[in-house]
């Protein structure tokens, strides 16, 4: 069972997370992994963010008019993702948790310092059919051992230059799926228990309060001038899980 404490840490996390959420558009399975990952372990970390993350998604799945192109153009992206999910929680459930952990503190500072400098990555181009399936199992192997979808699969997604719309549209596509695909591997492979079940469940509303508070901070505070404060801090916490788990 978790203590009082550690509830109320998870509390202070979606709440947290939902506020970037509202704010930004994005960060919420990013912040919640990396603040409770260190605390109560990876696999509890991803199980914990699964139905805010799924639920959250939903809106931003549908919304937007660019579903049916979405699922023509990324349909062997959302497919190999999914297998690739199947693949990398089964890796979770046998590895050593640290060492994963350590995995996710790598990425989180691939992604953060990504995000910081923003370079020009060329488009694929005619590469994209088979280029897309190939980054799409890779993304979706890190998913299941680490409940990470940023590297490369956000990248990936990024650098396709995409309208704002359709972008936004498709990361959320992608979130959903992905999503549904842990909730699977994570039923499949025993790491999901239903007190676990149950917490990620109430966890909805400090997120949904965090939203709400974001979708406000937005009207005051610039998407442009929070970003930067928002990946130097993602990239501060992926050094510190690095160092706990090496040292």
């Amino acid at each position: 069972m978790f203590s009082p404490e550690v509830l109320a840490l998870i509390a202070a996390t979606f709440l947290i997370a939902g506020t970037v959420k509202g704010l930004v558009g994005l960060g919420l399975p990013t912040i919640t992994l990396a603040l409770l990952a260190a605390v109560i372990g990876l696999k509890e970390a991803i199980a914990l963010t699964l139905v805010p993350a799924f639920i959250m998604n939903i809106w931003q799945a549908w919304v937007g008019g660019e579903l049916v192109q979405i699922l023509r153009r990324f349909w062997t992206w959302l497919i190999t993702i999914c297998v690739g999910i199947w693949f990398g929680t089964s890796v979770l459930a046998a590895a050593d948790p640290s060492v994963l952990t350590a995995l996710l503190g790598i990425l989180l500072v691939i992604y953060s310092a990504y995000s910081l400098a923003t370079p020009q990555i060329k488009p694929p181009g005619t590469r994209e059919p088979w280029l897309t399936p190939i980054f799409g199992g890779v993304a979706g192997v890190m998913a299941g051992m680490t409940g990470a979808l940023m590297v490369p699969g956000v990248l990936y997604i990024q650098a396709l230059g995409m309208k704002r719309d359709m972008l936004v549209q498709t990361l959320g596509v992608t979130f959903f799926v992905s999503t549904i695909a842990l909730l699977g591997s994570f039923s499949r492979f025993g790491l999901l228990t239903r007190e676990l079940v149950v917490i990620s469940a109430l966890a909805l509303v400090p997120t949904a309060l965090g939203m709400v508070l974001g979708q406000r901070l937005r009207k005051r505070l610039s998407e442009e001038r929070f970003r930067p404060v928002f990946f130097a801090a993602l990239l501060g916490l992926g050094l510190i899980i690095v160092g706990r788990s090496i040292f």
